[in-house]
């Protein structure tokens, strides 16, 4: 490819992540597109966003018509969504890097429909937090064009290790990590807030602490609260696939199961204020949430 031209399906975290963090040398145009441009009452913000980033605002079609690297980034109940819609106007050849958190059997699903068009799917699962790495996050990519799609991930100074096997090698890794890395978030947040309701918070913390030397159960809290609370919807979708992974495997899933339902209700809650959360400290953010949810018992009991 001599002018490597990309389009973004998505520009939550993750699509500006990426937007700000390539080089604009290692690529010829960059266009952009969310769901949000087509909400009168988001897209002003949206656009702003994407323009602020480097990357132009445009709609679907035309962000892929040209594309040779179609790059997805949308939440996980989307991702087959995208993919459906964004096909029919991706040219022949086209790289798809499907980067959402979603099941093996949904990835093979998307593959069959990019694939079907003559375009090449590559199975990818974004292995860490896209902040502070943006483009350099780790990744794994799977399916039968790795070594095209390594090509490019080279030229945009990402970073990828190969996962060899079919579609869905790759995103079953991610998939199985995060039963224990969002699950331990939806555990955080019952721990912390039935401690700090008590008031034996500080007990439980230091008793942890002992028991895992190292841990450091405070910040590594504080943190996970922070995440749900500002991530939640986003991660609840996830671990629906999460959920489905562990289906397909044809064993019981009540622990996925659980941390959806964590993971939706901070997401989802209302009255805490999301914009200024100490990552170090959890103290002030389990008061906001217990608040919160007590405000919530109050309006249902009026």
């Amino acid at each position: 490819m001599d002018a490597l031209k990309i389009a973004l399906l998505g520009f939550g975290e993750a699509g500006g992540a990426l937007a700000e963090g390539w080089d604009k040398a290692a690529y010829d145009t960059l266009a952009a597109y969310d769901i949000k441009l087509a909400d009168p009452a988001s897209a002003a913000a949206m656009r702003a966003r994407i323009e602020e980033r480097g990357a132009r605002a445009t709609e679907l079609a035309e962000a892929v018509s040209d594309a040779d690297l179609v790059v997805s980034v949308v939440t996980a109940d989307q991702a087959l969504i995208a993919a459906k819609a964004a096909v029919p106007h991706m040219k022949k050849g086209a790289l798809f890097f499907d980067c959402n958190s979603c099941s093996p059997g949904t990835k093979r699903q998307s593959a069959e429909v990019i694939e079907a068009a003559g375009c090449r799917y590559v199975d990818v699962a974004v292995m860490g937090p896209i902040y502070p790495e943006r483009h350099k996050v780790p990744l794994l990519i799977a399916g039968p064009h790795t070594a095209e799609a390594m090509a490019v991930i080279e030229r945009l100074a990402m970073k990828a290790g190969i996962v060899e096997g079919p579609v869905g090698s790759a995103s079953t890794v991610k998939m199985v990590r995060s039963i224990m890395m969002k699950g331990m978030e939806a555990l955080f947040a019952e721990l912390l807030l039935s401690a700090t309701k008590s008031g034996v918070d500080e007990r439980v913390v230091a008793s942890l602490d002992v028991t895992f030397p190292g841990f450091g159960f405070t910040e590594r809290g504080a943190f996970a609260l922070e995440r749900a609370l500002v991530h939640g919807n986003r991660r609840a979708a996830e671990m629906k696939e999460v959920a489905r992974t562990v289906e397909e495997l044809g064993l019981p899933n009540p622990m996925a199961t659980a941390t959806v339902e964590w993971q939706a209700r901070l997401g989802a809650l209302q009255g805490v204020d999301r914009s200024n959360i100490d990552t170090t400290k959890y103290g002030a953010t389990c008061k906001a949430i217990l608040a919160a949810l007590d405000g919530e018992k109050s309006g249902k009991a009026a």
